[in-house]
């Protein structure tokens, strides 16, 4: 996708090859210990991680920049995480399959929020080389340093 500023769009980080740059992971979570922790293991990947402590935030570097993988988390204070899931694919629509949920909320309910975004999701707790294998599943033509 090209950047045309007036369209709206947003220019695309990925060079020609699609390998010159690490894939862009955003981290949306109210939990610091979470956010630090993937942060961690994802640059440790060769990811380049983006951290936001709730959906607004989250909003406001979307509107900004270009990510290539979403991860969310389904309860957080103020907007809940399939809310935020729908406005962030209205702006990069490539996150409606290039995302991932994460919840402690084991309900029903919070399954069926999960699953009508129709996007995989862990449990917490999780364990961060599960993360990290489905961040490289989901960004496209990707591949761990470790795969």
């Amino acid at each position: 996708m090209t950047g045309n500023p007036t369209s709206g769009e947003l220019p695309s980080r990925r060079a020609d090859d699609g390998q010159s740059t690490p894939p862009r992971v955003l981290v949306v979570d109210d939990e610091p210990s979470i956010c630090r922790a993937l942060a961690i293991a994802l640059r440790r990947a060769g990811c380049e991680p983006l951290i936001a402590p709730d959906g607004e935030a989250a909003l406001e570097l979307l509107r900004r920049e270009h990510v290539d993988v979403m991860i969310l988390d389904l309860r957080m204070i103020g907007m809940r995480g399939d809310s935020l899931f729908h406005v962030a694919i209205a702006i990069q629509p490539q996150l409606q399959r290039q995302s991932l949920f994460m919840t402690g909320d084991v309900t029903e309910r919070a399954d069926n929020l999960i699953r009508s975004c129709g996007v995989p999701y862990l449990r917490k707790p999780f364990a961060l080389n599960e993360v990290i294998r489905i961040v490289f599943e989901l960004a496209p033509g990707r591949r761990s340093a470790s795969a």
